[in-house]
């Protein structure tokens, strides 16, 4: 399967883009860690069915040191070890927050109540807006059909500014 549409190659599309990775930033320098960023993103990304972001999320996680057993457990998080209640915490958001449609309540208060325990204000804002912008990025790759297996570690870091 090839990819429909490269959004980059199109003036409108890299406008966007370059916005959208300017709003990234605000994210990545927050204080919320980043191997919760890169698990967070993975999920939501599995999720979704989002080859191009699983592929950009493990080899960013793994550059950034992430070791191979974590990655291969987000999937099943709830059933392995590895993860800190915080993480834990985190994914359950992640994973509420991406199948709203799902469940009547959207992100319950169960884990509202968990991430509000293991997370300040200022990280609690970065992770809600983590999981809408990895929820957009992954409709924008569906749609276009954005390939897994191509991304390289670093690859959109001068794309914002």
């Amino acid at each position: 399967m090839d990819a429909r549409f490269n959004m980059l190659d199109n003036p409108t599309g890299a406008k966007f883009g370059k916005r959208f990775a300017n709003a990234s930033l605000v994210i990545e320098q927050s204080t919320l860690p980043k191997a919760t960023q890169e698990l967070v993103s993975l999920r939501a990304s599995q999720i979704n069915g989002c080859g191009f972001c699983v592929d950009l999320h493990t080899k960013e996680a793994a550059a950034a040191g992430e070791t191979a057993v974590r990655l291969n457990l987000v999937a099943v998080w709830r059933k392995a070890s590895v993860f800190t209640e915080a993480e834990r915490a985190a994914l359950a958001l992640a994973e509420e927050g991406t199948r709203l449609a799902d469940t009547q309540h959207g992100v319950s208060d169960e884990t509202w109540a968990q991430v509000r325990k293991h997370y300040d204000d200022d990280q609690i804002a970065a992770l809600v807006c983590l999981v809408a912008q990895i929820n957009a990025a992954n409709r924008l790759g569906v749609i276009v059909r954005n390939q897994g297996g191509s991304y390289q570690p670093g690859m959109f870091a001068g794309m914002a500014n």
